[in-house]
């Protein structure tokens, strides 16, 4: 049975850089859950093309936020960069995905690992209430190759002021130097001991739980660095453990 798409508005397309956009739509979309997705189309060439982006806005926000990159020779992301104020878009009618708090067993720290557009499940994570009330300490990890891929740093200065001891927020950059991120990448800021020094906390399958977001082989290469050298496990429903991953890319 074919699903029956919503038409949505664009409202704003904020664009950060010459390659990232937010793209703010109103839709009368049902209720979903933090660190959820829905998938956005368009039609094209006659035929509706569809794509996975995550819920960037929290769940009580009325527009809906995406936050997404403009791949070139890409079939729908070039279409969306372009797309302006009172332009109509398709979205799935219900959100999916289970990178949400509700899913993860109980743990005093959480670490919210991401890179690219993979921060934008979190962003959704840290406005939610839930959060601070279910964890000691947030941590939030943006790695990117060039600064100015550091985005939305307004909203995630608010959430440091709102819950500055609570809350961590840790920008890496890997393909230059700046004052405003940690150079390299994140990955061997954990394999070398830096990230933890950093923090001034230990992950452990006691205390830690991970949630990963963004670039396939850099999900893969922090899975198999926190389960060989931090002796944590992948999480599923049948075989709780502390790392968490959503795979739509």
């Amino acid at each position: 049975m074919a699903v029956e798409f919503l038409t949505a508005k664009v409202v704003e397309n904020k664009q950060w850089n010459d390659r990232l956009h937010s793209l703010r739509v109103d839709a009368d979309f049902p209720d979903f859950k933090a660190g959820q997705f829905a998938r956005l189309a368009l039609d094209i060439d006659g035929e509706l093309i569809a794509r996975p982006f995550s819920l960037v806005n929290a769940p009580y926000e009325k527009l809906l936020d995406f936050y997404l990159i403009e791949i070139p020779d890409g079939v729908l992301s070039p279409r969306l960069a372009a797309m302006k104020p009172g332009d109509e878009i398709k979205i799935a009618p219900k959100a999916a995905g289970l990178l949400t708090l509700d899913q993860i067993p109980a743990a005093k720290h959480l670490y919210l690992i991401s890179t690219g557009t993979g921060l934008g499940p979190f962003l959704s994570i840290i406005k939610t209430d839930e959060v601070w009330q279910q964890f000691e300490k947030v941590v939030l990890v943006h790695g990117v190759r060039f600064a100015n891929e550091l985005t939305y740093q307004e909203l995630i200065a608010d959430v440091k002021q709102q819950h500055n001891e609570q809350f961590e927020y840790l920008p890496f950059v890997s393909r230059e130097k700046t004052d405003e991120a940690i150079e390299g990448r994140v990955t061997k800021a954990i394999k070398d001991g830096f990230f933890e020094e950093r923090t001034g906390l230990t992950f452990s399958a006691e205390d830690s739980h991970v949630m990963l977001c963004g670039n396939p082989d850099m999900v893969q290469e922090m899975m198999d660095i926190l389960i060989t050298d931090h002796g944590l496990q992948k999480h599923s429903k049948r075989e709780p453990g502390q790392i968490s991953i959503e795979k739509y890319w």
